[in-house]
């Protein structure tokens, strides 16, 4: 592996005057822009439940679209116009960019047409050791990686599973593979002349009291700045009951880290869209509408519910539990029509009719399995399921193939723009 100078040459000084992330006094004069082009994510945090199409919210895992690499350097060019204080540009999901062949095309992409613009990319680190390099020949200096604990433990704790090698890996099984490749991936962007920030999710009662032995663990890598970010309980996960920690209990931590480590305590939880300077997020005005990012965008949807613009793809396919057309009548299991709908423009529009022959089997046994299963293969390419009730089951199963599940009554129409204000990514 080619070795780089540890030491930080003239280059890398001058990136980190303007980067605001890594240097606080950059983050008043110099504007961030992240790139949404990874959508897929190799492991499950308890914390994180990626939702996009959700303008309200403002923190790690949402966007108001996804991008191709090819949209995403039309829409830099359009950012630079704008926003001539332009200095970062990074890829930080909403899933995770190493799980995305498209973040390295779009990093190659932006540096051929934008060698000035600093390059970053923010990651769980799982895929780090095996892209480290490639990371710097695409033009990369700027590396984080959330790093959570180096205690299993509390790892197993923190992660629900990680996906590595075709595996699914739980416990201390998927805690230990995720450190393993976390340090050695730190170590190889060090030794190749990157700056590495480690992220750490403040967790009260999970890894609280463990957060100082970490940073001095991460100090002994070489990680150049340590940011604690505090928790934010999100609905859908296993920690959206738990409470966020209190301003007062994030400075104390940071106080008590900060003894010969940098930190970054101006962090404001970017959305992976994020564009301009940290205290004033403009990506609203970009969220694209047809020809807003410039001729290189490609055509996108715009959903307006109650004032709000969601972007999505084209592709969204919507199947409703309606007999009639008119109104969401139907739920998961008795349903005898599911009607398949798209987006055109602001238009819903009815593309076809799925018709499933049902025998009352119960609630329980084969012929209950059947029916679940004749309908999941039914709907297999739908993105979204709209019915006015579902089971337990069948709603796990939708899920967990990537589906955004919506129960609602009433108007049809009207059903499928509250489904889509809230419309996930898929799950790969």
């Amino acid at each position: 592996m080619r070795v780089h100078c540890v030491s930080m040459d003239t280059d890398l000084e001058n990136m980190l005057r303007t980067h605001p992330c890594y240097n606080e006094e950059a983050h008043k004069r110099s504007a961030r822009m992240h790139l949404p082009v990874a959508p897929r994510c190799n492991i499950q945090c308890n914390y994180c439940n990626r939702k996009y199409d959700c303008s309200n919210e403002s923190r790690p895992g949402v966007t108001s679209s996804v991008l191709t690499p090819e949209e995403a350097v039309e829409k830099v060019a359009a950012v630079k116009e704008k926003i001539p204080e332009l200095s970062v540009v990074a890829v930080a999901g909403p899933g995770d960019p190493l799980a995305n062949p498209e973040t390295l095309e779009t990093l190659d992409l932006v540096h051929k047409r934008f060698p000035d613009v600093t390059l970053c990319l923010s990651t769980n680190g799982l895929m780090l050791p095996q892209y480290a390099e490639r990371l710097y020949d695409s033009g990369v200096r700027f590396v984080t990686v959330t790093m959570n604990s180096f205690d299993t433990d509390i790892s197993s704790k923190i992660y629900e599973f990680v996906k590595w090698n075709g595996e699914t890996l739980k416990g201390k099984g998927a805690a230990e593979r995720l450190l393993r490749n976390q340090l050695d991936g730190i170590k190889k962007c060090i030794d190749l002349g990157m700056l590495v920030k480690v992220n750490i999710v403040l967790i009260p009662d999970v890894n609280d009291s463990h957060i100082p032995d970490l940073v001095r663990f991460v100090k002994g890598l070489g990680v150049y700045i340590v940011n604690i970010l505090p928790l934010i309980p999100v609905e859908g996960t296993k920690f959206s009951n738990m409470r966020a920690p209190a301003p007062e209990e994030r400075k104390r931590l940071m106080n008590i880290c900060s003894d010969g480590v940098r930190m970054m305590r101006h962090c404001r939880q970017c959305r992976a869209d994020a564009i301009g300077l940290l205290d004033n997020d403009r990506s609203n005005e970009f969220i694209r509408t047809t020809g807003a990012c410039g001729s290189g965008c490609g055509p996108m949807n715009a959903v307006t519910e109650n004032g709000v613009s969601v972007v999505m793809p084209r592709d969204i396919r919507i199947a409703v539990a309606s007999d009639d057309g008119v109104t969401v009548n139907g739920g998961f299991g008795n349903t005898s029509t599911f009607r398949i709908y798209s987006m055109k423009g602001n238009d819903i529009i009815e593309e076809s009719i799925v018709t499933i022959e049902h025998e009352n089997g119960g609630v329980y046994g084969d012929a209950h399995t059947k029916n679940i299963n004749d309908r999941l293969t039914a709907l297999k390419d739908a993105d979204v399921v709209v019915v006015k009730e579902i089971g337990p089951r069948p709603l796990n199963e939708l899920r967990n193939s990537g589906k955004r599940v919506h129960v609602a009554k009433g108007d049809v129409n009207l059903a499928i723009r509250e489904a889509l204000s809230s419309y996930p990514g898929r799950t790969p």
